[in-house]
């Protein structure tokens, strides 16, 4: 990079969950919800606070703070459900993503971003890509491809295992 080109600088979506202020890629983010009715499905993990329905789609809702291992989110006012796009190894799926509250969109340089450290916060370090420098503090960026862990994904694509099997008339003889 030669001395007059500008340093690289990335948006991302500011939000907190469980008191902690996190971020993500703002083109992984498809819209923001305001919280809604989620029908709860059985048998999912426990990370999964159900399902809601997007234009005719259902959408999987995660909460955050469960994945993390801290009490559920619960909901006030402020409370939303980030629409994200997420990779399933080549495919990309939507699932939402409760949040406490949404921040701002945040922009920052590679001066800014500083390796997520390998202890002291309350999130796997796997799911961090860094630690973002906002004023005198910082916000934790969140990898959501690795945060959405493969369990979860796959209730993007499947129904559960305890789903109905097809009636008989509805069932395929095998050759």
């Amino acid at each position: 990079m030669s001395a007059s080109q500008p340093a690289e600088r990335r948006q991302f979506l500011s939000f907190s969950v469980a008191g902690s202020d996190f971020a993500v890629g703002i083109l992984q983010v498809k819209e923001i919800l305001q919280y809604e009715v989620i029908t709860r499905v059985p048998s999912v993990p426990a990370s999964i606070r159900g399902v809601i329905n997007l234009r005719g789609s259902v959408v999987p809702v995660v909460d955050l703070a469960v994945k993390l291992g801290l009490a559920a989110t619960p909901v006030t006012p402020r409370t939303c459900i980030l629409i994200v796009e997420v990779a399933l190894g080549s495919d990309r799926t939507v699932m939402g993503v409760l949040a406490d509250a949404v921040s701002e969109v945040l922009e920052l340089g590679d001066g800014e971003i500083d390796p997520p450290p390998p202890f002291g916060t309350r999130v796997a370090v796997d799911y961090l890509t860094g630690m973002g420098k906002v004023g005198k503090g910082f916000v934790l960026l969140l990898d959501i491809d690795r945060a959405l862990s493969a369990d979860e994904k796959d209730l993007a694509f499947k129904p559960p295992a305890d789903a109905i099997p097809p009636r008989p008339s509805e069932a395929v003889a095998a050759p």
